[in-house]
């Protein structure tokens, strides 16, 4: 029996961005919060007009945007950042309501997008070319850095501020304009993103925001990757659809950045500090109910320590998540179905449960809690799927080549957690997982502005954050002239 259709919005509804402009258009569709079921507010949708007046626009305001100064620049993100902190508890409202999350999840969203914006204002200046020397000594030359154009960013709900911040900070401040297609889950979340840069003084059309329904994203998106006017895309979502934008893109011969799924595996060696081991892997599985690309999946632990782990790691899930009055909000019912249904299959083909309650009733069928699976083997969903949700498998392991055989054994390759007192072992391990960051003695869930952040394999290409990620935006041109 599917759920009532909830009613209606009345009220408020989420406009777009074109040209500095609000527009609201005459489609709508509901927003319902998770946590609820009840609809917050409406959101405008997209028609093929809209999403070439957004086109047009920031096309337009490309052609000054690229000459604007550094410095300037970075006087629009600086103030920015200060929105940030006057606007915090507006900003954390709209991602609580349209999320589900709670209050801790959304003050580290703001502030983390609050650093990646201070951080990449004092970058700016590093952006520059360089001098080479020819073969010919009567000729000069020098590479150029020049922006690319107009962007495509295409951010998810489950972090929007950090996700909806990098997506579009990094290609603005290097020159660029941005369409931004904001997740339908969360609209008013990234208006309240972009309305920041808009009140910090971003000229008309640099930035601009649609939204749309799902059953329009494939039209929109084809649109929007096909016109000429588009000239790099980046997407930060599932590593299915991110198979589709690199399709699309590749058809167009459009370069894109690719942050995707993950299934990260979190190594607990035998030497390993036990207390900080439990700690950082039930915060890694199960922070924002484990709706986090770099969430720790795979708790891979060597024997000789399995049983003191699997006590400190109950405990520390009870004594970090189990105090809370509700169970955790997932974004849909369909993500706890799918988190329940992996887990049973699992459970019928010989695996056992370690802790949770797969059958629990919550208050509401976007809610579930932790739970963790061990015995999981090759044949089970689990395996291989990523759950992006509440849910981590143990493994029991004695060697070093079989932690890393499990380790590696998914088309995922974001994140992972190695926990060991001998940081030879741990350096051995980093060299050998296949992910783009490998985090010793510290959880799997680990993004911040001064690091380089992205996937290898399945979960994708490219580099967000620091120095890379305003590289990402630019490509070089080589002028050569006779002396």
């Amino acid at each position: 029996m599917s759920p009532p259709t909830p009613a209606p919005a009345t009220g408020y509804s989420v406009p777009f961005f074109i040209n500095g402009k609000e527009v609201h258009p005459e489609r709508k569709f509901n927003v319902v919060s998770p946590a609820t079921g009840k609809v917050v507010h409406e959101s405008g949708s997209a028609a093929e007009a809209d999403v070439r007046a957004a086109i047009d626009t920031a096309a337009d305001a490309f052609k000054t945007w690229k000459k604007s100064l550094p410095r300037a620049r970075r006087d629009i993100l600086l103030k920015a950042a200060e929105l940030m902190v006057k606007r915090k508890e507006e900003l954390c409202t709209y991602m609580m309501d349209e999320t589900g999350c709670p209050r801790q999840w959304a003050d580290f969203n703001v502030d983390a997008a609050r650093e990646l914006i201070l951080d990449v204002a004092g970058r700016l200046p590093s952006l520059d070319g360089s001098i080479p020397t020819p073969r010919d000594p009567d000729t000069g030359a020098m590479i150029l850095n020049e922006p690319f154009g107009v962007i495509l960013a295409i951010a998810p709900w489950n972090a929007p501020y950090i996700l909806g911040v990098r997506s579009i900070l990094f290609p603005i401040a290097a020159g660029n304009t941005a369409i931004l297609k904001g997740s339908e889950l969360c609209p008013r979340t990234m208006w309240g993103l972009c309305s920041i840069f808009h009140e910090a003084g971003l000229p008309d059309g640099v930035l601009n925001m649609l939204f749309h329904e799902p059953a329009n994203a494939a039209a929109i998106t084809q649109m929007l990757i096909a016109d000429p006017h588009v000239k790099k895309i980046n997407f930060t979502g599932s590593t299915g659809v991110g198979r589709i934008i690199g399709k699309l893109a590749g058809e167009n011969l459009k370069p894109v950045l690719l942050e995707l799924g993950g299934k990260a595996p979190a190594i607990v060696w035998e030497d390993a500090d036990l207390d900080n081991a439990a700690v950082q892997c039930a915060l890694g599985a199960f922070l924002n109910a484990g709706q986090i690309c770099m969430s720790t999946e795979r708790i891979i632990v060597h024997k000789k320590i399995r049983a003191e782990f699997e006590k400190k790691l109950v405990g520390a899930i009870d004594n970090i998540f189990s105090a809370q009055a509700d169970a955790p909000v997932l974004i849909n019912s369909v993500s706890v179905a799918k988190n329940k249904k992996l887990i049973e299959d699992a459970l019928s083909k010989g695996a056992s449960l370690l802790y949770g309650d797969v059958n629990a009733q919550e208050s509401t069928a976007t809610r579930m809690r932790p739970v963790v699976i061990s015995g999981v083997k090759t044949d089970m969903d689990l395996y291989r799927t990523e759950s992006f949700g509440p849910t981590v498998s143990l493994y029991e392991i004695e060697t070093e080549e079989a932690a890393l055989q499990i380790a590696n054994d998914t088309e995922h390759g974001l994140s992972s957690a190695v926990f060991t007192e001998d940081l030879r072992r741990g350096l051995r391990f980093a060299k050998e997982i296949e992910t783009g960051a490998v985090h010793i003695n510290s959880m799997s869930v680990h993004d911040e502005s001064a690091l380089p952040h992205g996937g290898a394999k399945g979960s994708g290409y490219g580099r967000f954050n620091a120095s890379h990620g305003l590289s990402e935006w630019v490509r070089t041109k080589t002028v050569s002239f006779k002396w």
